[in-house]
């Protein structure tokens, strides 16, 4: 098939995630002020969108509390950068159970199971203009961490959602959420127009080879809007298959700690990074303006305390 280039990409900037990365690398931000600064120097570095998680800030592991996305919400708007704002929304779906020949009970240190309204509370409080929305259940990377996303979870998050005015962003790890994906627009849950996240090279989702990923460029509506990432060392050459199947550009410290062999990154370098590649292909990088009137974006006031 004939190569369908994006000359007009977006970058999103996955700033801190909600792995385990926050002692391998002093660039991974813990606090909402460090999780605020660094997002704010990825915008300035050419990051059209922000993909946000948070942390304890003294532990530096993964929370949902919503005082925290609040304070973070507050420090990116308030600042003099123009940058839209993605909250994640797949924190309260992780089931850990026990060894295979004991799974249950579940592993109560690992499992963090909640309902659909739990899980967007703080969507509902900060009022992003995206928010992300993980369409499927899928075994995790860890031997018995199962991402839990059921389709009634979905279709009520992806209603509570769509009904605050947010855009969801459907995380796609392998074609069976593609799929699924699919029947949540036929039935009206997720409107026009459509976002979509590719998420390549997650164990035990879909490979980042290229016919694995031109398969699910392939099966997805030319109307829709597409990003693509993969993780690790294929950060970057994801770049470039992404701009060259016609979609957007994800990068971070979410995805990938390093710049080079030994070198750890900031986000605002890995964002510079692939504008250079992005440039490099003839693309012109689409600023947070021109990314919300494309999408159909609303700016939002978060609720009152």
């Amino acid at each position: 098939m004939p190569l369908t280039p994006n000359l007009t990409p977006f970058i999103t900037c996955a700033v801190t995630g909600s792995g385990a990365t926050q002692d391998r690398s002093p660039h991974v931000p813990r606090s909402p002020k460090e999780i605020a600064e660094s997002a704010i120097d990825a915008a300035k570095a050419g990051a059209a969108v922000v993909h946000c998680h948070v942390r304890d800030p003294e532990t530096g592991v993964a929370s949902r509390r919503t005082d925290l996305y609040r304070e973070v919400t507050e420090r990116i708007r308030d600042s003099a950068v123009d940058v839209i704002l993605n909250l994640t929304a797949g924190m309260g779906g992780d089931m850990v159970f026990g060894d295979a020949e004991n799974p249950l009970p579940l592993d109560e240190s690992g499992t963090d199971m909640v309902g659909a309204s739990e899980r967007v509370a703080h969507v509902v409080e900060c009022r992003p203009e995206i928010a992300t929305l993980d369409c499927g259940t899928m075994n995790f990377a860890e031997a018995d961490y199962v991402m839990t996303n059921t389709p009634g979870i979905l279709r009520a998050m992806g209603r509570m959602i769509t009904s605050l005015g947010v855009r969801p962003e459907i995380e796609v790890f392998e074609t069976g959420h593609l799929w699924f994906a699919k029947r949540l627009v036929d039935e009206g849950i997720i409107e026009d127009p459509v976002l979509i996240q590719m998420c390549m090279g997650i164990p035990w989702g879909a490979p980042d080879d290229l016919n694995t990923f031109m398969s699910m460029v392939n099966n997805t509506p030319a109307d829709w809007t597409f990003s693509a990432f993969s993780i690790g060392s294929n950060e970057m050459p994801f770049v470039a298959a992404a701009i060259l199947a016609g979609g957007n550009i994800r990068v971070g410290l979410e995805d990938n700690l390093w710049l080079q062999k030994g070198v750890l990154a900031t986000n605002a370098q890995l964002v510079e990074k692939a504008a250079t590649i992005a440039t490099n292909l003839g693309s012109t990088l689409m600023n947070a303006d021109e990314v919300r009137q494309k999408l159909k974006l609303t700016r939002h006031a978060p609720v009152p305390r």
